[in-house]
């Protein structure tokens, strides 16, 4: 299973048959681990029952036969491609795409000779970074021969095979190098020899005594390290399986200047609290770069200080005006060799204004950290470009047997929309219609029901709602704490604290902004009223939020999510569409149509005049609060999002109609006696 895992893409993981598919993405991943085109076939043909066709064989060895030929390179803030063959260099010079992206036209080769220096130390079999065995032996041996040659002309030949031929790219042209490499069947590997690196300072920490990583994290590890170096990649656990911890590792293990770039504020300051907890990283080593908090970054005689920084992806994208502070915190990234780049939810990468960051910071390794490398179009190969392969993902159905995650029962709850309410609905344009399928009085109902039944067992709930009209009727109607982007950081943190600690408050309705990277542990009931379409990572993502492993860890479903849907509404469709990727990871769901026990329950919205207030309400809402979605993402920058109405002239003028008059200050203006003394 491992086998298919390194050479294939999971496609489907049920309970008794699996589905891969082999890609030449997942063959340059198979090579960047050490697989050789022989062994891959070789085995290839011992585990199939039948005849291996020739066809696939032709394609493995055409995948795998050019990659580890050409690499990326960082030296002194510069980006060289390298290779021993100069063939292959000749071919990539010759190609219009990569002329552009050179520093030298006229002379863009040159020849160096390489200085390896084969590791003495010992390394111990738990260090993720210990080198692969037979690759080492191997290079021992290589270096053993050429050593023992004691003719001049062998000499020169070990020399000449020594020889490594390089040009230099420009860093803006960079993202284009690598996709015109691809497609010249001549992918970049991207390795870091960070034991030999004397330029870039050590960070100097190391993970605490107390700190243990678990089978899968140390796996995981093993596929990005070997031979004393870091390969770029992707790593995939679900979410609750410990990515963060993942990523501590990997970056005290190469143990150089360190950028990790999240989405949200509230995901730096966990980032930030994980590296304090895991490792033994002082306050003064860690820097937070976002929108409300921006620590001094190290200047003058300190400017050339290893440090871990933390910001988010909007913060380094911004392409417009910043202060002072926040521009020297910007040339500090700019101006600095990292060792390591930490991508936190890297499937938001291939956006367009997301995927400046990597032409900004220049880092010898990166490494992708995501539970769903899905998206709904069709960006998500880039970053086999982009980052790196994917270097390994976990099964979730092992780590859910094996106790490391929550054993969930998923139910989708089917609601029956009133007469009225499904009059307007089909008369209503797609945001009126999202809105009255949302604030389905049935759906509150089951809503209400279900959080009352939970509260009732001492389980922590998050009702989650994509439009924030619902978000804040939900929250107003039953009583519950609330957050969505406009929400400030201070007041956000103080609802998160007292729903891990308060035992008062049990449940709280978000947004989507707490899709990705809220750390809730104490969370085990998940309620979905809204959502983003038909997006199959939203439905995963909210899914983590309650994976987290929990301390009754029994054969019984410790975790409970819920996903609420109007019946005969375009919710369904969306529903089904959304479920897939969870189904292919082995996930079930069970069909509940009606609650009977909500008949005796005392729950909102009881009456026909409340339900018929509620309708009224909805058919007042403009088009503009029918349709507000809130903001993936809270940092800051965004694009302004526009609607278009019709109205009078006057009206979109701002009139409306309406005249001026002054304020006429009448001689009998009765006050109370009061305030008779602030009387002018």
């Amino acid at each position: 299973r491992d086998f298919l895992i390194a050479i294939a893409e999971p496609l489907c993981r049920p309970e008794f048959i699996h589905e891969y598919k082999i890609t030449a993405y997942s063959l340059y991943a198979a090579v960047s681990i050490g697989l050789i085109t022989n062994d891959i076939i070789d085995y290839l043909e011992r585990l199939c029952k039948t005849a291996l066709p020739s066809s696939i064989k032709e394609f493995i060895s055409l995948c795998t036969v050019s990659y580890g030929k050409v690499k990326l390179v960082l030296k002194q803030n510069r980006y060289f491609v390298e290779s021993r063959y100069s063939d292959i260099i000749q071919k990539l010079l010759k190609d219009s795409a990569i002329q552009t992206a050179l520093t030298n036209v006229k002379n863009p080769a040159q020849t160096n000779i390489e200085q390896t220096i084969l590791p003495t130390e010992t390394v111990k079999l738990d260090d993720p970074s210990a080198p692969d065995t037979a690759a080492t032996k191997e290079t021992e041996e290589f270096y053993k021969n050429v050593m023992d040659r004691g003719d001049e002309d062998d000499d020169a030949e070990a020399v000449r095979n020594l020889q490594i031929l390089s040009f230099e790219i420009k860093a803006d042209f960079l993202e284009t190098v690598q996709k015109r490499c691809i497609e010249l069947e001549y992918p970049l590997l991207a390795e870091y020899d960070f034991r030999n690196d004397e330029y870039n300072p050590n960070l100097g920490i190391d993970l605490k005594p107390t700190t243990s990583l678990r089978p899968y994290q140390e796996k995981s590890l093993r596929k990005m390290f070997g031979n004393s170096r870091a390969r770029s990649g992707i790593i995939v656990l679900p979410c609750g399986a410990g990515k963060t911890l993942v990523g501590v590792t990997a970056a005290t293990t190469i143990n150089k200047r360190c950028l990790c770039l999240a989405t949200s504020n509230v995901s730096v300051e966990q980032w930030r609290s994980q590296f304090k907890l895991w490792s033994t990283i002082q306050d003064s080593q860690i820097v937070r770069f976002t929108r409300e908090t921006r620590d001094s970054v190290p200047v003058g005689p300190d400017a050339d200080k290893p440090t871990v920084c933390v910001s988010t992806y909007s913060m380094v994208a911004y392409t417009g005006k910043r202060t002072h502070v926040a521009e020297e915190a910007m040339n500090y990234i700019r101006n600095h060799e990292w060792g390591l780049l930490l991508l936190d939810e890297v499937h938001t990468i291939p956006a367009k204004m997301f995927r400046r960051v990597l032409q900004i910071v220049k880092s010898h390794c990166k490494l992708g950290l995501t539970a769903t490398l899905v998206r709904e179009d069709d960006k998500i190969t880039d970053l086999n470009f982009l980052i790196g392969p994917k270097l390994y993902e976990a099964n979730w159905m092992e780590l859910q047997a094996d106790g490391h995650i929550a054993k969930v029962q998923c139910a989708e709850v089917w609601c029956q929309m009133p007469g009225d309410y499904f009059t307007y609905y089909l008369t209503s344009n797609q945001s009126r219609k999202l809105l009255m399928a949302v604030m389905n009085p049935n759906k509150v109902r089951t809503c209400h029901f279900l959080v009352e039944y939970h509260k009732a067992r001492g389980d922590k709930i998050i009702i989650f709602s994509d439009n924030v009209f619902a978000l804040k009727k939900y929250a107003l109607l039953m009583g519950i704490p609330f957050l969505y982007g406009q929400t400030s950081q201070t007041e956000r943190m103080n609802i998160l604290q007292n729903f891990q600690y308060n035992p008062r408050v049990s449940t709280i309705l978000v947004s989507k902004v707490a899709d990705t990277s809220f750390d809730l542990p104490e969370a085990n009931v998940l309620i979905q009223v809204s959502s983003h379409g038909a997006s199959r990572r939203q439905e995963a993502q909210r899914l983590g939020r309650i994976l987290r492993a929990k301390k009754n860890t029994t054969d019984e479903f410790n975790a409970y999510f819920y996903s609420l849907v109007s019946c005969d509404t375009v919710e369904m469709t969306y529903s089904r569409k959304r479920q897939r990727f969870l189904i292919n990871q082995g996930y079930a769901y069970k069909i509940v149509n009606g609650i009977p026990e909500m008949e005796n329950a005392n729950l909102v919205l009881q009456t026909q005049e409340q339900r018929s207030g509620l309708l009224r309400e909805l058919l007042k809402v403009s088009d503009v609060e029918a349709d507000e979605d809130d903001k993936e993402d809270e940092d800051d920058i965004t694009q302004a999002k526009f609607h278009r109405r019709d109205g009078t002239m006057s009206s979109l003028s701002g009139a409306n109609q309406m005249s001026y008059a002054g304020p006429s200050r009448k001689n009998d203006d009765h006050r109370h006696a009061l305030f008779k003394k602030f009387r002018t």
